[in-house]
Order: structure tokens, then C-alpha cells, then sequence
């Protein structure tokens, strides 16, 4: 996905350094770095959330994951 963005022109030579020297593309330097910071706020969300808070995005996570087309019938459920 495309999208444009204003960016400080003052910070376009340090991204331009950066690729430089990692070898990379100024569009992969910022790449990384959105990434990192939004792990980075996501840790700390999760930090700072209360036992029964992480127990329920814990589970929320685990229902995500779950298949819509593994189903089990009501009969094999409560007889198993």
C-alpha cells in the first residue's frame, strides 16, 4: 500500500545516512523504524496492563487464531 507522508526535510539526510551505511534503501530505514516503535508501544501497553488484562488479550489472541472452519457439533462437545 502506498500512502504519502510529510517528513521534515531534516530528517530526509539523516534517513539518506542511515540506508548508507546499512546498506539499504531510505524506504526500508523507515520501514524498520515504524516497525520498532509500534513493538516498542505495544511493550509497553502490555507492561503496564493488569494481570486480568493480559489473561483476556491472552485469550483474545488465542480465539483470533482459531479456525472458523474447524467446527465441532454440540453433541461430540458435551459427550466428549
Amino acid at each position: 500500500m502506498r500512502k504519502i507522508i510529510d517528513i521534515d526535510d531534516k530528517i530526509i539526510p539523516k534517513l539518506k545516512l542511515l540506508a548508507a551505511l546499512e546498506d539499504s534503501s531510505v524506504k526500508k530505514v523507515m520501514e524498520n523504524a515504524v516497525t520498532w516503535y509500534v513493538e516498542h508501544k505495544q511493550n509497553q501497553q502490555v507492561q503496564s496492563m493488569s494481570v486480568a488484562q493480559k489473561e483476556d488479550l491472552g485469550l483474545l489472541l488465542l480465539i483470533q487464531q482459531a479456525s472458523v472452519l474447524d467446527t465441532v457439533n454440540e453433541e461430540e462437545l458435551f459427550n466428549q
